[in-house]
């Protein structure tokens, strides 16, 4: 096990605490391990009967994953021990979707990519007026993974190319209304929620008697624009739709799609395009481990968490620099089938 992922037993209830304040918690390779090997363990003790996914001290459920190992890997190893990272992390989050217990996920906080990965699959998923939940992954050279394929193409009215493009960061409230959260509870109910779920009282007696109405939307506003302006497979054609339309929102979404890698863009789109028509969480995990395989070597990832995480100068240079001149084929290469002994796979039965 690892300090920065605290486990615990409470009656029957199973504690996983997200435990690296200063990363705002996010994901290293020791703590997908330890989750793992606990929820493996709880999966077969019939004396646990649901799991608590939480965080610890500061202002994030999860941030993400480890990008600054990431970057190294692709600087310095050929991507080795980043691919090592993704096959771990991917094998938590089909484990996650997958498991038969009920799991609660308290995202409080920053919830964004890999927190989204592990958030995402549970049965309950809470957001409070504390919750900020995004993908944006297109921002540092990358694409919406960790299973974001599967759950922003299920989005309705084309939120989630929205969502992964821009990288658009919801609050609770946006969150419930989108269906990425199931509940809304004041940040103040939580201590509660669990105490009486820890004491047996049926989880969604608990959740549905300690919600709270949330605020409006505010991204619901521009639902209508989202859905006209974000139908399109292709990037031109979204960025096209956009600069057609001079509101205020229309010009702001431009100018932010237009700070993003075309790169990372165009995978993103194909990859929510081909999960909407995938029947399996385990296809559309082994589609992003090809992909994360891929996306890990193209310079706009190392230049874009130069940008954004080492330099912080948010003025990534983006290879190659303009949508039209990302060919079809070099998207098509990075959605290759990898070789039969390097796919990525489940853990086993």
């Amino acid at each position: 096990m690892t300090d920065d992922l605290l486990t615990r037993r409470e009656n029957n209830v199973g504690f996983l605490t997200l435990n690296r304040p200063k990363a705002i918690h996010a994901l290293t390779l020791d703590m997908c391990r330890a989750m793992t090997e606990a929820l493996l363990q709880w999966r077969d003790d019939a004396d646990v009967h649901a799991v608590i996914l939480e965080h610890g001290e500061g202002r994030g459920f999860c941030s993400g994953g480890d990008i600054n190992l990431l970057r190294h890997s692709s600087l310095s190893d050929h991507g080795v021990s980043g691919r090592a990272f993704f096959w771990d992390e991917y094998r938590l989050n089909h484990l996650l979707f997958t498991y038969p217990k009920p799991i609660v996920a308290f995202m409080d906080g920053i919830t964004m990519g890999g927190g989204v990965g592990i958030s995402q699959p549970a049965r309950y998923r809470i957001a409070t007026e504390n919750t900020r939940f995004a993908m944006p992954e297109t921002g540092i050279g990358l694409f919406p993974d960790v299973g974001g394929g599967w759950y922003l193409s299920r989005l309705e009215g084309h939120l989630g190319p929205f969502m992964a493009l821009t990288g658009a960061r919801l609050d609770g409230a946006e969150a419930l209304w989108a269906g990425l959260a199931t509940h809304y509870l004041a940040a103040a109910s939580i201590a509660e929620a669990k105490q009486r779920i820890v004491a047996g009282e049926e989880i969604d007696h608990v959740l549905s008697a300690l919600s709270v109405s949330a605020p409006q939307p505010r991204l619901k506003e521009h639902a209508a624009q989202i859905s006209k302006h974000f139908a399109f497979d292709r990037l031109e054609d979204v960025l096209a739709s956009l600069a057609a339309d001079e509101s205020e929102w229309a010009v702001r979404e431009l100018t932010t799609l237009r700070t993003k890698s075309p790169l990372s863009c165009k995978v993103s789109l194909r990859q929510l395009a081909t999960s909407a028509g995938l029947g399996d969480f385990a296809d559309n995990m082994a589609m992003e481990y090809r992909l994360g395989s891929r996306m890990l070597l193209q310079p706009d990832f190392a230049e874009g968490v130069r940008a954004v995480i080492v330099d912080k100068d948010n003025t990534p240079h983006w290879t190659p620099p303009t949508p039209e001149e990302v060919g079809e084929a070099q998207v098509d290469a990075i959605f290759a089938p990898l070789p039969a002994a390097e796919e990525w796979s489940p853990l086993p039965a």
